[in-house]
């Protein structure tokens, strides 16, 4: 999906790790909830309360899952999930566009 209708625009952006990690909420008329975002390069750790799906539009990262010793390399166009009440370590690579929805 390239495009959202219907949805209402958090207008204060979500900024996370001096700055570089930003992103806005969307909110939909069902209830749901994504947030749209850029990463700069770095390492992230970020804590979930609901359950996650993370698209990664463009850019390159490597990934791991809280419990999962190994890294998983993540790029354009690939997503993962992300339980609730965890966690997951992100190395970005290179500048990357994610969309996150909140499953629950």
């Amino acid at each position: 999906m390239s495009e959202f209708k219907d949805v209402t625009v958090v207008r204060e952006a979500n900024i996370y790790f001096n700055g570089a990690v930003a992103s806005h909420t969307i909110l939909f008329g069902d209830g749901t909830k994504k947030t749209l975002g850029i990463m700069q390069p770095g390492e992230y750790t970020f804590n979930t309360g609901a359950p996650e799906l993370m698209e990664i539009f463009s850019g390159e990262l490597d990934l791991q899952l809280a419990g999962e010793n190994g890294w998983c390399r993540i790029g354009g166009g690939q997503s993962f999930e992300v339980p609730a009440n965890s966690s997951f370590t992100m190395k970005v690579q290179s500048v990357s566009d994610y969309r996150c929805s909140f499953l629950a």
